[in-house]
């Protein structure tokens, strides 16, 4: 027997044994402690990943509160530009940054931890390029916002809250990259902790600069921008200075190396989540053209706000399936990865569940803690049922969205994205909504039918799934984006040796 071939045939011998060891471990464990040990380890991401987001929306809803004092065109200036530019660049980063929640987990799994600071310093540069090519978007959003039928008056406040809004835009690269960095290893418990400190920050702050100081509308911003940055600047401490000591081994030139399949999976995840995002937003635009428009968009604006509110959970567990799916898949573990699912799934859908009734029995009561005008109340009660099923809806869909994630699918859920919500919710919206007459309920059955068909293709895909098959796709992913990684340490030992 050849020498290679012996070695080959040991390290097939300990994989075996490595394996079989695993199966043991798990033989003498009851379903109830299996449970028990999953739902801990989906805990200790999902629960800081809820608070964190609720902390972002606090800081959003304490900058529109201050504002709303300064005056009705600089509230609606703020709104504007937040609702249009920062959701819209926001869809493409996130999405482009979830690509790294794939990379960062399945390589965590498998142990590869160097890999992760290459995988972090990628997205940075795919990030940044991106960014760079928005920044047009912010310089000339007055001609954008004149173009979408704005009145010259609330443009003039925008443009100027536009270019504050661009700096924001720049914090979305450390913030999204480094949480999920930061998820990967089940670190995001910091995350929380600077994201609480953040929110009084900018309540203090914003009291000092628009009260005290009384220096109106760039006062706000000034104080979001810190709000925005300041958790960003811990994070990036926290990694680079030993908080993150076993995956972080410093800057390197091969973050500059075989960019292209991180480009290509940034764009498959960019894809797939703005054409989720966008999808609430452009049905707000259709509504705005329904008779008695302002009560339409009232109640639909509600609703969106309280299903939003409601999906800072779901997009918790959403985080969390993610990191334990590509953990699992990344440490060869396909049991564990679709017990990580079945457990993930269960858990979000129980929550949704109790939402589910708790919103039914509401009704228009919810509508109050909004606004005073009963004609508004009366439409959100009417929109009730609706906002339940959905609320019902996204306690699933998410989360096996999150499953996507962490297994790379992100390029087949983009299409399903497309198909379900723009060549079926939306023109069956504007069919109802439009053609038949039945107005805001039209608009909004058409972004339920749009979920619903998109909930049954991914149930669809997580059901057929084959685990194994998922395994053996993430070791060659590995195996080929290591590479470079692999073949510099080996360069960098001999530099050392021939020294």
């Amino acid at each position: 027997m050849a020498k290679g071939e012996g070695k080959s045939v040991d390290l097939k011998e300990k994989l075996l044994r490595h394996e079989a060891g695993k199966e043991e471990n798990h033989e003498g464990v009851t379903f109830k402690e299996k449970l028990w040990e999953e739902s801990k380890k989906l805990w200790k991401v999902a629960g800081p990943a809820i608070f964190t987001r609720f902390s972002t929306f606090g800081v959003f809803v304490i900058s529109q509160s201050f504002i709303g004092h300064v005056g009705p065109t600089e509230l609606a200036a703020y709104s504007i530009a937040f609702t249009v530019l920062l959701r819209f660049s926001n869809g493409i980063l996130l999405g482009m940054a979830s690509a790294l929640e794939t990379l960062c987990g399945q390589a965590y799994g498998a142990k590869q931890y160097s890999m992760l600071g290459i995988y972090l310093q990628r997205s940075w540069i795919v990030l940044t390029c991106c960014s760079i090519c928005l920044m047009p978007v912010y310089i000339f959003s007055g001609p954008i916002f004149i173009a979408l039928g704005q009145e010259e008056h609330i443009v003039r406040v925008a443009r100027i809250i536009a270019l504050y809004i661009l700096g924001v835009n720049f914090s979305f690269i450390p913030s999204f990259t480094c949480q999920m960095y930061l998820q990967a290893q089940s670190k995001n418990r910091m995350i929380a902790y600077v994201a609480a400190v953040s929110v009084v920050m900018h309540l203090i702050l914003s009291w000092l600069l628009m009260v005290h100081f009384e220096l109106g509308i760039h006062g706000a911003m000034i104080s979001t921008l810190v709000a925005y940055w300041f958790p960003n600047i811990c994070q990036l401490l926290f990694i680079i200075c030993g908080g993150c000591r076993e995956t972080w081994t410093g800057w390197s030139l091969l973050a500059f190396k075989d960019l292209w399949p991180v480009v290509k999976l940034s764009l498959s995840s960019g894809g797939m989540l703005c054409l989720e995002l966008w999808y609430p937003t452009i049905l707000v635009l259709f509504t705005g053209n329904l008779k008695n428009a302002e009560v339409a968009v009232d109640a639909l604006s509600i609703c969106l706000n309280v299903s939003g509110l409601e999906s800072m959970i779901s997009l918790g567990f959403y985080a969390a399936v993610s990191v334990r799916v590509s953990n699992e898949l990344g440490a060869g573990n396909s049991k564990g990865a679709k017990f990580a699912t079945i457990v993930a799934t269960g858990t979000s859908l129980a929550l949704g569940f109790v939402l589910f009734v708790v919103f039914l029995c509401l009704r228009g009561t919810i509508s109050y803690v909004f606004t005073q005008s009963e004609a508004v109340a009366k439409e959100v009660a009417d929109l009730s049922p609706f906002l339940a099923f959905t609320i019902l809806l996204n306690s699933v869909q998410p989360v096996l969205s999150g499953v996507s994630i962490g297994a790379g699918w992100q390029s087949y859920v983009a299409y399903v994205n497309l198909a379900c919500y723009y060549v079926i919710g939306i023109p069956v919206g504007i069919v109802l909504g439009y053609t038949l007459g039945w107005q805001v309920k039209g608009i909004w059955i058409g972004m339920l039918v749009g979920i619903f068909f998109q909930t049954l293709v991914l149930v669809g895909m997580t059901l057929r799934t084959d685990w194994d098959h998922e395994v053996s796709s993430t070791r060659v992913r590995l195996n080929r984006w290591s590479v470079f990684e692999n073949r510099n340490d080996r360069e960098h030992k001999n530099l050392e040796d021939e020294a």
